[in-house]
């Protein structure tokens, strides 16, 4: 069966993972996404969503850092032919002050973040240099430009996905494939909606927009970076943030 775009979205199931994994679905594509355990809150329905958008739908158990990744994609890329657009959004936090952050906690997190990230796009980039076209999007944060207090594993993981992506655009340019991030500010996500009232009124006080983003708005600019029309842009990063970070 031949497919138009062979999309695989890590950490695809829930907040901006399956905003993402639901805009770039289309009728004629295949479109995979990964969730980090069985039975992941919102899986279900995020599949039931995807069905109804493209032609391909499969859901895959496995974390970005497990050092299987890539021989999983490898997989993925011979089962449906190819492989075109990797988003690279799977992720996790474990916020605490740098002195009282665990050496655990840090390596977790950069783990799960950067080195997750890493090991898909290692992959990702050896079926798409072959094919000589595709597309690699990585979820920074806004924090990678600006950090954040109790943040300083998740700032340096993400900042670390800004130099991973320039290197890797200068390397496959050649070969037509593009290598370029997003950064949120903040997002209406399960996290934020847990904030207490005065939390997000101080939050909102450093958005000029005055709002908090909606993983839709992420959604768009992954989609514009995975389109045709993006194929001039490679080794940049689109803040999506209301204004947070200029």
């Amino acid at each position: 069966m031949s497919y138009g775009r062979v999309i695989l979205v890590t950490g695809g199931v829930r907040g901006i993972g399956r905003a993402i994994a639901t805009r770039l679905a289309e009728p004629n594509a295949a479109i995979i996404v990964t969730h980090s355990r069985p039975n992941s809150p919102g899986l279900e329905e995020t599949l039931e969503a995807l069905k109804d958008k493209a032609q391909a739908v499969e859901a895959q158990c496995w974390g970005a850092e497990d050092p299987q990744a890539g021989a999983y994609i490898e997989a993925i890329a011979a089962k449906y032919g190819r492989l075109d657009v990797l988003v690279n959004n799977a992720g996790l936090a474990k916020d605490n002050l740098a002195v009282r952050l665990t050496d655990e906690d840090w390596r977790t997190v950069l783990e799960a973040n950067l080195f997750g990230a890493f090991n898909c796009a290692r992959a990702a980039a050896k079926i798409m240099m072959k094919a000589r076209k595709g597309r690699i999007i990585s979820v920074s944060s806004v924090v990678a430009f600006c950090g954040n207090p109790g943040q300083t594993n998740y700032s340096a993981s993400k900042a670390g996905l800004l130099g991973l992506s320039k290197s890797l655009a200068l390397e496959l340019a050649s070969r037509g494939v593009t290598v370029n991030t997003v950064a949120p500010g903040f997002i209406e996500t399960d996290m934020t909606k847990a904030l207490s009232d005065k939390v997000r009124a101080a939050l909102l006080a450093r958005i000029p927009l005055g709002y908090i983003g909606q993983p839709e708005d992420v959604a768009e600019a992954v989609a514009f970076l995975a389109s045709d029309q993006s194929g001039y842009i490679t080794g940049q990063t689109i803040h999506v943030n209301g204004g947070m970070y200029l």
